[in-house]
């Protein structure tokens, strides 16, 4: 499933070629959403962002679309009403005179009243935005410190979107990797020291997968790497999907383990 940085340069990208033009065409896949189409075209958009994991595209008026991609959406940004030739199924079209943004495979997708999307079901829950220009590092460490949190694994929290919003399973994963803690220890387990380790890797890795597209891995050695012939899947993380491997910061053989039904990666050196 695409994550917080995925969905924001996603917005990003659609953004460049939607907001502030006029939605000459859209067409939905999905037959209860049809009729949605006709009271959409040929308005403007004002604008497009990203909230956690969702998508959100703000026309004239007071109308909103909200979009999630679950695990196999995936946005395409092709020529102006151009269909390029896919096996995904074609959920949500919107055409301008000079681009098309098209969302395939996606279903979970409706139409709101811009006043009333504090109320959607995923959107009200969102904790803290990381990607947000308004989020401080000290909203991080307030939620480890909050007492609804503190009983609960830091593998199960990191994957509430309550808690941090737009962080899964990768970032699980890389998040303790540099903070340099166990999945199975709870925020009540950590010093004052400790659960600031916690806040800023969330904080810097959310941003810099952002940046870079999805590396998570010291960017130094995440172009040493790539300069010596690795896939990018191979350099961009530290310890995530890479089961069996040598660690990069000591060489001790990356592990695998369940918590929170999901698998999640450590290092049982760097993390203990």
């Amino acid at each position: 499933m695409p994550e917080g940085p995925e969905i924001k340069r996603a917005a990003d990208q659609i953004a460049q070629v939607l907001a502030r033009r006029t939605a000459v065409q859209v067409e939905f896949g999905l037959p209860k959403l049809k009729q949605l189409g006709p009271k959409l075209s040929g308005r403007k958009i004002d604008a497009v962002e990203a909230r956690g994991k969702a998508l959100l595209i703000h026309f004239e008026g007071s109308d909103s679309l909200y979009t999630h991609n679950q695990l196999y959406g995936r946005w395409v940004i092709a020529k102006a009403s151009e269909r390029p030739h896919s096996s995904r199924s074609l959920r949500l079209a919107i055409d301008t005179r000079s681009a098309s943004a098209l969302l395939y495979s996606a279903s979970d997708i409706s139409l709101w009243k811009r006043a009333d999307l504090a109320s959607h079901p995923y959107i009200a829950r969102l904790g803290v935005e990381l990607l947000s220009a308004d989020t401080e590092l000290g909203a991080i460490h307030y939620q480890l410190e909050n007492a609804r949190f503190q009983n609960r694994t830091l593998a199960a929290l990191l994957l509430d979107q309550g808690f941090l919003a737009g962080v899964g399973n990768y970032l699980r994963s890389e998040i303790l990797f540099v903070a340099g803690v166990l999945p199975h220890w709870r925020p009540r387990d950590l010093d004052k020291n400790t659960r600031m380790k916690v806040a800023s890797a969330a904080w810097e890795l959310m941003r810099q997968s952002y940046r870079t597209g999805g590396i998570t891995n010291d960017l130094t050695r995440a172009a040493r790497l790539k300069k010596r012939g690795l896939s990018f899947g191979r350099y961009r993380h530290h310890v995530f999907d890479r089961e069996g491997e040598p660690c990069w910061a000591c060489e001790t053989p990356v592990r695998r383990v369940t918590l929170a039904g999901r698998n999640v990666f450590i290092c049982p050196t760097c993390q203990r």
